[in-house]
C-alpha cells in the first residue's frame, strides 16, 4: 500500500504514541518544563500567563475566567468526559462487567482511598487544612501505567489489567468525592438547567441519535456552563455526559463481517480503471462498508478512541505545565515536613499501600476473589506501590481544596515528593521481580 507523504513524516510521532509509556513520559515532559519555567528567571511570565484572562460574551451572557481556570474547569471537563467513556466501557464489557471481574480491582481501590483519607485526616486534625482530605486518594493512570510499561514484557499481562481497573475505580471515586465534597456555592436554578439538559442527552440516547455533535453541543455546552454556574464542579459534566452516550451497534459481529464479505466480492469483480480513479460502482461500494463499519462500531468506542491522544498528548500535558510549576526555595523541606505535606506525602506513600494491600488479602482471605493469574503477592505489592503516584488527579483535588490558599503549593510538593518515591519503588520491587525470574530460567 503505497503511503502518502504526509504519513510518511508523521510515522515516528505515530510510532511514539503507540508504546504503552509515551502518555506517561509526555506528562514527565511537561512537569518537568513547568518546574524549570517556575524557577527560572522567567517566573514571573509562567505565573502571568496562567493568569491572563480569557472570557465569552453573547449579548448580556457571560463568562470571563483566567487561563488558569479554563485549563481546569475547561480542558478537564473532556479529561473527566474520556475518564466517563471509559468507566461506562469497563462497567458494559471491560474489567468491571462482573462481579467475578470487578471484585478484587474494587475493593482494593477502596481500600485505596480510605486509608490515604483516614491517615490524612489523623495527622491534619490540628493543621487548619483537613480539606485535603482527598487530596491522597488519587492514582493517576497514566504515570503508574508508564512506569509498568518501561519495565518490558516481562510484567505479566493480568497484572496491568489489574492495575487499570484499580485505577478506574480510583477516578470514580475522584468523581464522587470532587461531586459531594468539592463544590462551592450552590445554584438550585443552574443545578435543574443542567438536570435539563442531561435529560436531552438520555432521550437522545433512548431515540438512538447516534451523532457526536449533538452530544457534544447538548452535553459540552449545555450540561457543561449550567454546572459551572450551579456551583458544582464543571468537570462532573464530562462523567454524566460521556456515560449518556450510546454503547450498541446496528450489526452484529457476523452480520457485519458476512457483508463486508459480500461487498468485497463484489467490488473485487468490477473492471477497474486504467487510472488512479476507482469505478463509479467501486465507489459507492466503498461507501457501503463505511456505511456498514459505522453501524458496528458504537458511539462510546469512537469517541473514547478519537479523544484519546488529544486528552493524553495536549489536555493533560496541558494541565501539568499550568499545575506544576512549584517553585523550589529555602522552605521547600519546611513545606514538606508541615502537616499537610506529611499527610500528603504519607498518604500516598503508605496509605494507599497500606489500603490496596489489606483490603486486596480481605477480599481474598473471604473467597470472594482470587490473584491475577500469573502474579503473585509481590507483584501485588509492587503495583500497590504504583498506587501511590498521585499527580494529576490529586493536583486537580489539591486545586479544589486549597483554592487560593498557600496549602496548595504545599500539597503540590507533598504530592510531587510521593509520587517520585512511590514511582521509584514500586519500579525497583517489580524490576527485582522480573530479574529474579529470568535468573531461574537461566539456571
Amino acid at each position: 500500500m503505497r503511503q502518502t507523504k504526509i504519513k510518511v513524516i508523521l510515522a515516528p510521532l505515530n510510532k511514539f504514541i503507540e508504546q504503552d509509556y509515551s502518555a506517561g513520559l509526555t506528562l514527565l515532559v511537561a512537569t518537568i518544563i513547568a518546574l524549570i519555567w517556575a524557577n527560572s528567571p522567567w517566573k514571573e511570565s509562567y505565573h502571568h500567563l496562567w493568569e491572563t484572562e480569557l472570557g465569552i460574551t453573547v449579548a448580556e451572557f457571560s463568562i470571563i475566567k483566567s487561563l488558569h481556570i479554563w485549563v481546569n474547569d475547561g480542558l478537564m471537563s473532556v479529561f473527566f468526559f474520556m475518564v466517563g467513556l471509559e468507566l461506562k466501557r469497563e462497567f458494559m464489557a471491560g474489567e468491571l462487567s462482573s462481579l467475578k471481574k470487578a471484585t478484587l480491582p474494587a475493593f482494593a481501590a477502596i481500600g485505596g482511598m480510605i486509608v490515604p483519607a483516614t491517615i490524612y485526616t489523623l495527622i491534619n486534625l490540628k493543621s487548619g487544612a483537613p480539606q485535603g482530605w482527598g487530596i491522597p486518594m488519587a492514582t493517576d493512570i497514566a504515570f503508574s501505567l508508564g512506569v509498568l510499561a518501561a519495565l518490558g514484557k516481562s510484567i505479566p499481562i493480568p497484572l496491568k489489567v489489574f492495575l487499570i481497573a484499580f485505577a478506574t475505580v480510583d477516578d470514580l471515586g475522584a468523581v464522587v468525592v470532587i461531586a459531594l465534597f468539592y463544590t462551592s456555592e450552590f445554584s438550585l436554578e443552574n443545578f435543574l438547567l443542567g438536570v435539563g439538559f442531561a435529560s436531552m442527552l438520555l432521550a437522545g440516547n433512548l431515540l438512538d441519535i447516534r451523532t457526536p455533535y449533538f452530544y457534544a453541543v447538548i452535553g459540552g455546552i449545555g450540561v457543561w456552563t449550567a454546572f459551572l454556574l450551579s456551583g458544582i464542579h464543571a468537570t462532573i459534566a464530562g462523567v454524566i455526559s460521556a456515560f449518556m452516550i450510546p454503547a450498541n451497534t446496528l450489526v452484529d459481529e457476523k452480520e457485519y463481517s458476512e457483508k463486508v464479505k459480500k461487498l468485497s466480492e463484489e467490488f473485487e469483480k468490477e473492471i477497474p480503471l486504467k487510472a488512479s480513479l476507482v469505478t463509479h460502482r467501486q465507489n459507492t461500494i466503498i461507501e457501503k462498508i463505511k456505511m456498514l463499519s459505522e453501524d458496528a462500531q458504537t458511539p462510546l468506542q469512537k469517541l473514547e478512541y478519537s479523544l484519546s491522544p488529544i486528552v493524553l498528548y495536549f489536555i493533560m500535558p496541558v494541565f501539568a505545565l499550568s499545575n506544576a510549576g512549584v517553585e523550589i526555595n529555602s522552605t521547600f523541606f519546611n513545606e514538606l515536613f508541615s502537616p499537610v505535606g506529611m499527610g500528603i506525602f504519607f498518604g500516598l506513600l503508605v496509605g494507599k499501600f497500606i489500603g490496596i494491600v489489606s483490603f486486596a488479602k480481605l477480599t481474598i482471605k473471604m473467597k470472594w476473589a482470587e490473584l491475577p493469574a500469573k502474579t503473585s503477592w509481590k507483584h501485588i505489592y509492587g503495583v500497590a506501590l504504583l498506587g501511590g503516584i498521585g499527580f494529576t488527579m490529586s493536583l486537580f483535588i489539591s486545586e479544589l481544596a486549597f483554592k487560593g490558599s498557600h496549602y496548595n503549593q504545599t500539597a503540590k510538593i507533598g504530592i510531587f515528593v510521593a509520587s517520585l518515591v512511590s514511582g521509584g519503588l514500586g519500579y525497583f520491587v517489580l524490576k527485582s521481580l522480573i530479574k529474579k525470574s529470568e535468573k531461574q530460567i537461566t539456571q
